[in-house]
């Protein structure tokens, strides 16, 4: 079989067939598309075609290839964290315009936010918080890829920052509310990085609720949420005492990210 046939048979998407059948054989994109005419061996077909049923099957391509790009970085991925999205990337864009001389990352996942942030601001001292030990170990991974000096550690939340404050902290917590019907897309990623009770704002009132004594005079919080919570996000930083809460959107106009300054 060659390198063409194998990827008109496979009936997915033309992109993604590519990546699969570059990660089956550990070859390279551009390779496959200079040789299409390439044979295939017998391992190397029988590993892109499990790959291609799961991917049929709805498992996301990131976990597939372990990869998956996130503000000009490449990070691993595996199902033990939240897979990056872009439009969390509004939360590193705002973090990147405030002062980032000291930063917390609360529910860091694979890292996403805390190695953008420090990759654009080497000076800062920043610290990513998981609750998640599989998933501190790929945020490791994929610090020590970029060799960015993040310090981890695992706890839930504010608990782990052990009474130090900040002139920063973002958070991408779970939103989504039990029972959303969206979950069935979602069925391959940790419940824990996504559902947040009844609502989806049990992990963003705890949150806010410990900011205060964790953020230097001035400081900022910093949070995504899910369409429609902007509202009700705010109400909860001004019930904390922080000031200037304010909402941006992102790039489709959606509420995205909310936040305020002590």
């Amino acid at each position: 079989m060659t390198v063409d046939h194998a990827l008109r048979a496979s009936a997915i998407d033309a992109r993604e067939a590519r990546l699969l059948l570059a990660h089956a054989l550990q070859a390279s994109e551009a390779a496959l598309l200079a040789f299409p005419e390439k044979e295939i061996s017998v391992p190397g077909a029988a590993a892109f075609g499990e790959l291609v049923q799961r991917r049929r099957a709805g498992e996301p391509l990131a976990y597939l290839i372990g990869e998956k790009e996130f503000y000009g970085l490449a990070l691993f991925v595996t199902p033990a964290v939240l897979i990056p999205r872009p439009e969390t990337e509004l939360l590193v864009e705002l973090a990147l315009e405030r002062n980032c001389s000291s930063l917390a990352d609360l529910g860091t996942g694979s890292g996403a936010i805390a190695l953008a942030i420090q990759r654009h601001r080497p000076g800062a001292s920043v610290v990513a918080v998981d609750a998640s030990a599989a998933a501190l170990e790929v945020a490791r991974r994929n610090a020590a890829r970029y060799a960015l000096p993040i310090e981890f550690r695992l706890g839930n939340w504010l608990e782990a920052l052990q009474g130090q404050a900040f002139s920063l902290l973002v958070a991408n917590p779970p939103y989504v509310a039990a029972g959303d019907p969206h979950l069935g897309e979602l069925a391959f990623e940790p419940p824990a990085a996504l559902v947040s009770g009844p609502d989806g704002l049990a992990a963003i009132r705890e949150i806010v609720a410990a900011a205060p004594a964790h953020l230097l005079p001035g400081g900022w919080l910093l949070l995504e949420h899910g369409i429609g919570q902007d509202a009700a996000v705010r109400r909860l930083l001004q019930g904390a005492g922080l000031e200037e809460a304010h909402t941006w959107p992102d790039l489709a106009g959606i509420p995205r990210v909310s936040g305020a300054r002590r």
